[in-house]
């Protein structure tokens, strides 16, 4: 029996036949020391998902439609292009199901992300961040159509916002089943969250208003300059409007054929870009009066809930999707100023008793 006062845990009530049987059911955080006192926010933690981010929903479901669909044939290479998580994603849906993945990735990105894919079994191919993503996405068609791999096409593929209908939206449903929900708020990436998101909110709970965010200088939807499309709907050239922004795993520079959706369903209500800095502050805050540790892809979407909540009507109720974890993000700009020496205050706490002391 647990001693009294002490929290207990019951377990799952359930063993996993795999890895990829733990993702999702994300939960919705209460949100204590941050924000306005009228108004709550609560996040949608995705880092609790296996490989510690949102993708992780995208990848199993990209793998599992193509095995069911006969489009990937049993030990066949997947090549995909990513920013990051979703590579990390489908390096562990392909570890444990056997298939070898190659991931082609701008150079501009995170080191530690390569190096998580490559843990994971992947291989990495970079690309010049001079190219973008949009030049990450054409080498991995190239390397799609030269060798006979499968490519995962996250940014138009049904499977994505298809996963998140089915899981994402369900939690939601769920997790605020007899709640206030006023407001859903989400970057985008490939668009699969809102898209997914979108088509279940606007008909089950219609009163809650999504907002959607995108980076302040590269305000792709904002523009409203449209995407110019190839073949299978993939973007025929970078957009526009992109300028390159420190949000990393949010727009991409085109607009994402899923994305595009939502767009033209009008499944979002509001369009808030963000400037990166307030997503690294916030993400900051988060993590130091929180005690939750997001990237900057959820600082940013932090960042746009709190000016919601901010203008909201009293005893108004926000969701707040944090995309990944912060430890994606260690050689980026949010760890800018956190040392790994011990600062001069630290070296005072040190001598302030005589054991155990540094020379």
């Amino acid at each position: 029996m647990a001693q009294e006062g002490v929290r207990a845990t019951k377990g799952r009530g359930r063993l996993f036949d795999s890895v990829l049987d733990t993702i999702g059911d994300t939960p919705c955080i209460r949100i204590n020391n941050l924000g306005p006192e009228h108004a709550t926010i609560y996040v949608k933690a995705e880092a609790f998902n296996p490989a510690a981010s949102v993708k992780d929903r995208l990848a199993v479901n990209i793998i599992e439609a193509a095995e069911r669909e006969g489009k990937l044939k049993p030990g066949q290479t997947v090549v995909e292009a990513t920013s990051g998580n979703t590579g990390i994603g489908l390096a562990m849906v392909c570890a444990q199901k056997g298939y070898p993945l190659v991931v082609t990735m701008a150079e501009s990105f995170s080191v530690e992300r390569r190096r998580l894919m490559r843990m994971l079994g992947a291989k990495v191919v970079l690309t010049p961040k001079a190219l973008k993503g949009y030049g990450m996405y054409q080498k991995a068609v190239e390397l799609a159509e030269a060798h006979g791999w499968f490519l995962a096409r996250q940014f138009e593929t049904h499977a994505n916002a298809a996963i998140h209908e089915a899981t994402t939206a369900q939690e939601i449903l769920s997790d605020f089943s007899g709640r206030r929900l006023d407001y859903f708020v989400s970057g985008y990436g490939t668009g699969g969250t809102v898209t997914g998101v979108g088509r279940v909110l606007k008909k089950e709970r219609p009163e809650v208003k999504i907002v959607l965010s995108e980076p302040a200088n590269a305000a792709l939807i904002g523009s409203g300059h449209p995407q110019k499309r190839g073949a299978h709907d993939a973007p025929a050239e970078s957009h526009p409007a992109f300028e390159p922004h420190p949000i990393q795993g949010w727009t991409p520079d085109f607009i994402p054929h899923v994305l595009q959706e939502a767009i033209d369903q009008k499944y979002f209500d509001q369009l808030i870009p963000v400037a990166g800095a307030d997503g690294i502050k916030w993400a900051r805050d988060l993590a130091q009066k929180e005690g939750v540790f997001t990237g900057v892809s959820g600082g940013s979407t932090f960042a746009v809930s709190v000016q919601i909540a901010e203008k909201a009507a009293p005893g108004s109720v926000i969701l707040c999707m944090l995309p990944d974890t912060g430890e994606r993000y260690l050689s980026t700009p949010l760890f800018d100023g956190v040392a790994e020496e011990m600062d001069d205050e630290e070296r005072a706490l040190s001598r302030s008793t005589p054991g155990a002391q540094l020379p």
